[in-house]
């Protein structure tokens, strides 16, 4: 990509009064049905990689210049923290060890984030994995939905909105490119935090004379942890895309696949009450880098009998500590994953004036997470029973064998118990697109999507090192006397939907109107093959194959491996409008009818209890009002919306009197009302042809319009949280940032700035983490011409300038602190980039 003839060329287009428009939607049905009214009405320019599209919705597109300027390999999350409205907190500097954001106030689990179609949220908890995203040099645009959806997304939980990737088409001519990267934290007391990586890219061109053309990618991401001496990234990630054009029509078939191979061992997070102490001075920024590893026990090893066949004495008690040892919090802390994907997508035009689009998909997921523990050579023998069982009970993992070596049962062996998660996710988009007639258009789609979600607890050794002896348990797990595995978990999920929907768009003058209707039918079915112990989820797992009489009669408050099913459907409508009251100058508005349903995960609590109302929340609602301006002529694009959202039924743990036979419990419920509401704005202006100013800024407000019931006291009577009033936790009441771009011939300089204001820790609005600035440099120098064609640069990013401390994502809580970790340091990376 040239990025100074990118950055002057879209100014000599901008007088044209009809450009190009890419697409801004995700499915192909999606990106076929807006593209062609888009391109026939008011155009949206392009400045400096920055679309807004003229919509009813308020949307926002990045696009190629403006991810390029961003440090190579960096998550697409990060990214789109340039977007109005959105708030992510990084990890670490490099994009591969997580992260978390809000939309308008939504976290990440109640945001729809879409490649190509396919859903990546998760698909029993709905959460989003940064460090899974695809390589940002095959990103073409990311297209952000403030508060809404496409009629046709197979989405679960898209309250907030959406983030749909878009990886780029197949070039028409051959092409190679590659982008070597070299970096390091810039921090005082940082160590072992060398950021290296490799990626390589070719175009085939049109290899067959029909238009057939493809391209593969590959990478390669290594580096050391900021906060964890002794972390570790290694990142392989493998993307491709072959596309074979189908006539004159714009039709074409294409196959995209993505594989990552992701070991990283992380830094923990601590309590948000221990990360605020640092602001009062209880550490020095030296000290956060090095406490750990000054700490007398790093690195470490594991004493002879504390390891399996480790040689231990017969007759004395060998145990692990696991919450001292090796693998506590910052030193080794595995969350590797496998993921990968295909995604089919297609265009047929049956006739001049119907056109069908099939996107088919399938994604496959094995992943886990989870630290160390104690595991015991003895049995558990619950009370009055003769006979002891292996398994998993109250916490602990029983095996009955001499793990050690040693002739006895008395020793806890050191060992790790990850959370193992293996997901196979199946899914078709189809749209059929007819046209009435120049002006009017209507659509009609089905949505699948089924994945089956088997999550187990497989438990392995570690060893003297304190390594773990596979980070993926599950393929080396221990087996109790009886050759059976010890599991600390054991069950499948189904989450499947169907969805039909439909949209109208019409073109009357100057006013566009919009009107669609998504109707998604959800099932989750779960398979629970433990024993239910407590309202909270706790489990019981004993081992296959034994007696478990004695067990439950010995246990009785407890429930039995179960299935069950249950099913949600709603019928979401959304209209909507745009009117140009001049050819520059237009106003927009949209409402649409919003749903998150509960996912797997925090169903299988209720396991526990009798199968009535009380263990069936409703969905999640919203009624979400968007009303904006827009102005768009020559070097200048604005916009300008208010929003408001009325959130009725969240869902959260908390106190129920009705449960467990009228003693009350925390489950998991719904909460009642949330009124969000807020500003979203954003401009960007070319004071001059090798120049560009981009300004963003959002206010965001909300208001629990309940107080939450916490308890009862000594005589019964109920005990309330006083969160009427108040503010949701976890969401920045501002940001504001601005991004400059200028060119001198062939080099360029960026720079880019972000404020993000103070966040609630709790819904007691009781303290608030700080409210922080970020400032990123840029600068590329385009050095010549390659012999075979394209650019030779090299790119300079660095981030976090003047090395701000600051609290990274946290989800927000009802009463207590939660836990998050620290954000980003310092860093500098340098980039040499040989491309087309």
């Amino acid at each position: 990509m040239k990025f100074r003839q990118t950055l002057t060329a879209s100014v000599a287009l901008l007088p044209v009064a009809l450009l190009s428009t890419p697409a801004f939607a995700q499915s192909t049905g999606s990106v076929d049905f807006d593209d062609e009214i888009v391109v026939t009405g008011s155009a949206s320019r392009d400045i400096g990689g920055v679309t807004i599209p003229e919509t009813a919705k308020a949307k926002q597109v990045l696009g190629e210049e403006v991810i390029r300027r961003q440090r190579p390999g960096q998550t697409v999350n990060d990214i789109v923290n340039l977007v109005p409205g959105v708030s992510f907190q990084n990890n670490d500097p490099w994009g591969s060890n997580g992260g978390g954001f809000t939309i308008r106030g939504f976290g990440a689990d109640r945001v729809s984030q879409t490649l190509d179609g396919l859903p990546l949220n998760d698909s029993g908890n709905y959460a989003l994995y940064s460090n899974q995203q695809v390589d940002s040099e095959v990103i073409e645009q990311v297209n952000v939905n403030l508060g809404s959806t496409d009629v046709d997304s197979p989405t679960a939980s898209a309250t907030g909105g959406t983030i749909n990737i878009r990886t780029r088409e197949p070039s028409d001519t051959a092409g190679l490119m590659t982008t070597m990267t070299f970096g390091d934290v810039l921090a005082k007391g940082a160590e072992n935090t060398v950021y290296m990586r490799g990626f390589g890219m070719i175009d085939t061109g049109d290899f067959t004379g029909i238009g057939t053309k493809a391209f593969a990618s590959l990478s390669y991401t290594n580096y050391g942890v900021p906060y964890n001496p002794y972390g570790e990234v290694k990142k392989t990630q493998f993307n491709g895309r072959i596309w074979q054009d189908l006539g004159s029509d714009g039709d074409f078939i294409a196959i995209s696949g993505h594989f990552n191979r992701n070991r990283n061992n992380f830094a923990g997070s601590e309590s948000l009450e221990d990360l605020l102490g640092y602001y009062d001075g209880t550490f020095t920024k030296k000290e956060r880098f090095t406490q750990y590893e000054e700490s007398g026990v790093y690195p470490c090893t594991i004493p002879a009998g504390q390891t399996l066949n480790g040689g231990g004495t017969a007759g004395v008690s060998e145990r692990y500590d696991d919450r001292n040892g090796c693998g506590a919090a910052f030193y080794r802390r595995y969350n590797p994953s496998d993921t990968g994907n295909i995604r089919g997508a297609s265009r047929f035009t049956l006739t001049d004036k119907l056109v069908l689009t099939v996107d088919p998909s399938y994604q496959y997921v094995k992943a886990n997470g989870g630290g160390p523990d104690d595991l015991r050579e003895s049995f558990f023998t619950p009370g009055g029973a003769t006979t002891g069982l292996t398994g998993a009970f109250n916490g602990g993992y029983y095996f009955g064998r001499d793990l050690n070596g040693d002739g006895d049962l008395e020793d806890r062996i050191a060992g790790i118990d990850p959370s193992q998660t293996h997901t196979d996710r199946y899914g078709v988009v189809a749209n059929l697109i007819y046209d009435i007639s120049d002006d009017h258009r209507v659509r009609v789609a089905y949505t699948w999507d089924r994945a089956r979600h088997r999550q187990t607890g497989q438990l392995t050794d570690m060893l003297t090192t304190g390594e773990p002896s596979d980070v993926f348990a599950i393929d080396n797990a221990l087996l109790d006397v009886n050759g059976n595995e010890v599991n600390k978990r054991d069950r499948l999920s189904y989450a499947i939907l169907h969805q039909v929907s439909g949209e109208y768009r019409g073109e009357f003058g100057d006013l566009t109107a919009i009107v669609g209707l998504r109707a998604p039918f959800f099932s989750r079915e779960l398979n629970q093959n433990c024993y239910t112990t407590s309202i909270s989820g706790f489990v019981d797992c004993p081992a296959a194959g034994q007696d478990l009489s004695e067990y439950e009669a010995a246990n009785p408050d407890y429930a039995s491996p179960q299935s069950r099913t249950y099913k949600y459907d709603k019928l979401l409508p959304n209209v909507g409008f745009t009117y140009d009251f001049s050819p520059a100058f237009s106003t927009f508005a949209n409402y649409a009818k919003g749903l998150s349903v509960p996912g797997t995960d925090p169903l299988y609590d209720s396991l526990y209890l009798a199968d009535d109302d009380r263990v069936r929340p409703v969905p999640e609602t919203t009624d979400s009002f968007d009303l904006g301006v827009r102005y768009s002529i020559g070097p200048i694009q604005a916009q300008l919306s208010g929003w408001y959202t009325r959130y009725q039924n969240r869902l959260a743990s908390a106190f129920d009197p009705t449960a467990n036979d009228g003693e009350g419990a925390f489950v998991f419920r719904n909460l009642g009302r949330v009124d969000k509401y807020g500003l979203d704005g954003s401009i960007a202006y070319r004071p001059t042809r090798n120049s560009l100013i981009y300004i963003f800024g959002s206010l965001n407000k909300s208001e629990i319009k309940e107080n939450v019931q916490n308890g009862v006291d000594d005589d019964g009577n109920p005990v309330f949280l006083g969160t009427a009033g108040n503010m949701e936790s976890g969401t920045p009441k501002y940001s504001f940032g601005a991004r400059g771009q200028i060119a001198f011939g062939d080099v360029e300089l960026g720079a880019q700035v972000k404020r993000t204001g103070s966040r609630w820790i709790n819904d007691l609005n009781e303290d608030r983490a700080p409210a922080y600035t970020l400032v990123d440099l840029d600068a590329r120098w385009t050095i010549g011409e390659f012999a075979t064609g394209g650019d030779v640069a090299l790119q300079l990013n660095l981030t976090n300038l003047f090395d701000q401390y600051y609290i990274g994502y946290f989800g927000g809580s009802l009463d207590d602190f939660p836990f998050a970790q620290i954000g980003a340091p310092r860093a500098a990376s340098l980039s040499v980039i040989i491309g087309y």
